[in-house]
């Protein structure tokens, strides 16, 4: 499995020792729960692995594509538009699921909730013009 060459080493570290570990040293990052979230790249055809913060909503995995309110989508969001099949590791648990984007109320409901989560995701999107988009992760 390829790791997107751009992810900062920090987070290339984290994903390391979540994997070398089954999440026992990862899942909780910074205070916040995280998952490894495989996408399949739409240019490569290589499967691409990295952490991201999530929330659940019912049975499913919620994840943000803030890339840190930068003005363009985070590669792994386009990879869901060629591919909404995904592979999710959640502490030990590792499974597949269906990504979706998270539209109309339900979105606002669960932006606000993510919100709670991890606070700075309200400056990502002062800082950015477009919407960015809210992922509801559907277990296979």
């Amino acid at each position: 499995m390829s790791q997107s060459t751009t992810l900062p080493d920090w987070a290339v570290d984290h994903m390391n020792r979540y994997l070398a570990t089954d999440g026992e040293d990862g899942h909780i990052w910074r205070g916040v729960p995280t998952l490894l979230l495989t996408t399949l790249g739409r240019s490569s055809g290589e499967q691409r692995m990295l952490p991201l913060i999530y929330g659940k909503d019912g049975d499913d995995h919620i994840i943000v594509a803030s890339k840190g309110g930068h003005t363009d989508h985070p590669a792994w969001y386009l990879n869901l538009a060629a591919s909404n099949a995904v592979s999710v590791q959640v502490a030990a648990d590792k499974f597949s699921a269906t990504a979706e984007v998270v539209e109309g109320a339900d979105r606002a409901r669960i932006w606000d909730m993510m919100a709670e989560i991890w606070p700075p995701y309200i400056e990502y999107q002062e800082k950015t013009d477009r919407l960015i988009p809210v992922v509801r992760l559907r277990r296979s």
